[in-house]
């Protein structure tokens, strides 16, 4: 579901959006025709799924077009980035390794 602002301009909430995202990836619907070549250093642009929070670690889950990405990192860094579902963030990749930035 959808509502204006006081501009006129179309708004969803961001939850609603994260779920939304998801199912569009299920049904591969999100998922193009084009094979894309990358270096270690992709970047994943998207919207923030999951989030499971333990005493000290965390692990959070981005849907970022057709890719899911989890990223292991404290609970601090999620609490310091404002980390929660339906929040835009970045997933870096480099090796076996994503870092998440907060959009």
């Amino acid at each position: 579901a959808t509502h204006r602002d006081e501009s006129g301009r179309r708004l969803i909430d961001g939850r609603d959006l994260a779920a939304f995202s998801v199912e569009l990836a299920a049904s591969g619907a999100a998922a193009g025709d084009d094979v894309s070549y990358t270096s270690v250093r992709n970047a994943f642009p998207g919207i923030v799924t999951a989030v499971k929070l333990g005493d000290v670690a965390a692990q959070v889950e981005i849907q970022a077009g057709p890719h899911r990405l989890v990223s292991l990192l404290t609970r601090e860094a999620v609490e310091e980035l404002g980390l929660e579902v339906g929040v835009e963030a970045t997933a870096r990749v480099k090796s076996t390794n994503v870092h998440i930035d907060r959009a």
